[in-house]
């Protein structure tokens, strides 16, 4: 179990299962509240939560330990997160969630072409089959017949 605990494969998979019950969860929680109030609710609980494990798990830092560089991609971070999860919660009220979580797992796609542009990431040409049958998986279970 230690070693489950500190492997990178099984942390992914969780957040693969924490995702999907988030799609599922906002679906039926978005229904008679407006998206942006809907993600700001979300967000509130996010933070309680992150900060109570902080404290209790002794976690906590001083803020004037962390570099600008670590603030300056931390906050571009949070901005990008903030505006990905306005995008998903209005998309789920307008679409299906099984529809809506399929484009939204295209970041994966972007994740990749980005890691190989911006941070010299290398991939094989297998890793790119994966990643152009991801790209055709997400639009196919998106695609309404």
């Amino acid at each position: 179990m230690r070693t489950l605990m500190v492997s990178w494969q099984f942390w992914a998979l969780l957040s693969a299962v924490c995702a999907a019950l988030t799609a599922i969860f906002a679906k039926i929680g978005i229904e008679a509240v407006n998206s942006d109030f809907a993600t700001l609710i979300r967000t509130i609980v996010i933070v309680g939560v992150l900060g109570s494990i902080l404290l209790a798990t002794g976690q906590w830092q001083s803020l004037g330990s962390i570099s600008r560089k670590t603030y300056l991609f931390l906050v571009l971070s949070g901005l990008a997160t903030g505006g990905s999860w306005l995008c998903y919660f209005r998309a789920l009220k307008l679409g299906d969630a099984a529809r809506v979580a399929p484009l939204d797992k295209l970041s994966v796609v972007l994740v990749a072409v980005f890691g190989v542009v911006f941070l010299g990431e290398r991939m094989a040409a297998p890793n790119w089959l994966g990643i152009a049958l991801i790209a055709a998986g997400a639009v196919l279970v998106a695609y309404r017949a």
